[in-house]
C-alpha cells in the first residue's frame, strides 16, 4: 500500500494535500470571497460527469466553465436583493482536475432545476504499448 489516495481512475494522486493545507488551497488565492459549490462527480461509460448545485443562478449570464491544462474551473454568481432594494452578488467557485485523456474541448453543460450537469468525454485508456523504437 503506497499511502496515496486516488479519487477517480486516471486522476492525479493527492499526495500533495498536506502541502496545500499548510500553504492554503489554490482556490483561496484565485477566487476571492468565493463560496464553495456542492458537487458530485462520477466517471461512467467513457464520460466524466460533474453535478453542481447552483440554485438561483441565472444560467444565461451567471455561469462560466473553462478547461485549461486538464483542470475544469466552474464559476457562478447570483444576485440577491437585500432590504431597502439593495442588491449584492454571491460568487461561487469550484475547480477539479479532469481524468487523464479527457477531451476538455468537448465539454457540454445543461442547467435544470438548480442543478448544473457538466459532461466531458473520456476515451477508454489504451493499455497496449508498442515496444518498437
Amino acid at each position: 500500500m503506497s499511502g496515496t489516495i486516488e479519487r477517480l481512475r486516471g486522476r492525479p494522486e493527492l499526495s500533495v494535500l498536506p502541502d496545500w493545507s499548510e500553504a492554503g488551497f489554490p482556490v483561496m488565492d484565485t477566487l476571492p470571497e468565493t463560496h464553495g459549490i456542492h458537487v458530485e462527480e462520477r466517471l461512467t461509460d467513457g464520460t466524466y460527469v460533474l453535478l453542481a448545485e447552483l440554485p438561483g443562478v441565472d444560467p444565461s449570464d451567471g455561469i462560466e466553465i473553462t478547461v485549461v491544462g486538464g483542470v475544469l474551473d466552474l464559476r457562478a454568481q447570483r444576485s440577491v436583493m437585500t432590504t431597502g432594494n439593495r442588491g449584492t452578488k454571491v460568487l461561487y467557485g469550484h475547480f477539479t482536475p479532469l481524468p487523464a485523456g479527457a477531451k476538455g474541448d468537448e465539454v457540454a453543460a445543461e442547467y435544470k432545476h438548480g442543478v448544473l450537469t457538466i459532461t466531458v468525454p473520456v476515451p477508454p485508456a489504451d493499455h497496449r504499448r508498442s515496444l518498437r523504437s
